[in-house]
């Protein structure tokens, strides 16, 4: 199965940022260079996707015109002498044809990821959250796209967490491993208490599915917080066709609470070629201040 389209889940408000997400979509927020939804973006094209459906919602345009041309800024960049900066505004519009469409209610992931029906078609395609930020070798989606072409089902991205988190997100039930790093799931539940956990490892920000799960998510009734939950509808999946989970290699970084958008800024700028040093050195002064 060749996985060449993928959505970009970005309809969330931005709660846990606030007041910074009032009026800046929380995937618009700098992470050193770049705004967060690019490094997605070129996590995308890195594991071969050509076409990106974006999922927006009312006061989300910011994200629409980013990925767009401006030619009154290119054009005045030229004209100032700074060729570089105007390859760079460019380069953003070409990495990748990116389509939007709008979840026009709240009602939850698994809605957003239906609302993409008419652009995926027949086809596998790739979910990536848009607050999840990944840091690795192959990039993480790649690594899903491999374990998915080569096992011909869907694939999620796991990772072991602590009891205190895999209380916040969704945890999975292995069975046999398939190749390194890669299980087959046999289940899967949203949120659970410790009582109701299936093992410690959770699924984190990152999917290949086949097509069949529109149809599922089509009827599956609302969950937690009274939502359509993805993974409640992976998990209809999962028990009707093959599913496998890949303990994935990389850093995860949820940008979209204040800590974690913190980690992902000092992380990022450390690797920054510009900034990394000077960061690096302000890093061990301020530690030998604070002792």
């Amino acid at each position: 199965m060749k996985v060449r389209k993928a959505i970009i889940p970005a309809a969330g408000l931005g709660t846990r940022l606030l007041p910074n997400t009032k009026s800046i979509p929380k995937e618009m927020l700098p992470l050193v260079d770049k705004p967060v939804i690019q490094y997605i973006v070129e996590e995308a094209v890195a594991a071969g996707i050509e076409k990106i459906l974006i999922i927006t919602n009312r006061g989300k345009s910011p994200i629409e015109d980013y990925f767009d041309y401006a030619p009154d800024l290119e054009e005045r960049l030229i004209a100032d002498g700074k060729l570089r900066d105007a390859q760079i505004v460019r380069e953003v519009a070409d990495m990748a044809d990116v389509y939007f469409v709008r979840q026009k209610e709240t009602k939850g992931l698994g809605h957003a990821v239906w609302r993409a029906r008419s652009f995926v078609n027949e086809e596998p395609f790739a979910v990536l959250l848009g607050d999840d930020i990944m840091l690795s070798e192959t990039p993480v989606l790649k690594q899903l796209v491999m374990a998915s072409e080569a096992n011909d089902c869907s694939a999620v991205a796991v990772r072991q967490v602590p009891d205190e988190l895999i209380t916040k997100y969704s945890s999975v039930k292995l069975e046999e491993q398939l190749s390194e790093r890669v299980f087959r799931i046999s289940d899967m539940n949203e949120k659970p208490t410790l009582s109701e956990k299936l093992s410690d490892y959770a699924i984190l920000g990152r999917y290949v599915l086949t097509p069949a799960i529109f149809d599922i998510l089509e009827h599956t009734a609302p969950g937690r917080n009274n939502e359509i939950q993805l993974t409640d509808g992976m998990r209809t999946l999962c028990h009707r066709e093959k599913m496998c989970a890949v303990d994935f290699e990389g850093r995860r970084y949820d940008t979209g609470n204040l800590k974690g958008y913190l980690e992902a800024i000092i992380d990022f700028a450390l690797k920054n070629e510009e900034a990394g040093d000077w960061l690096r050195r302000f890093i061990l002064d301020k530690a030998d201040a604070l002792r």
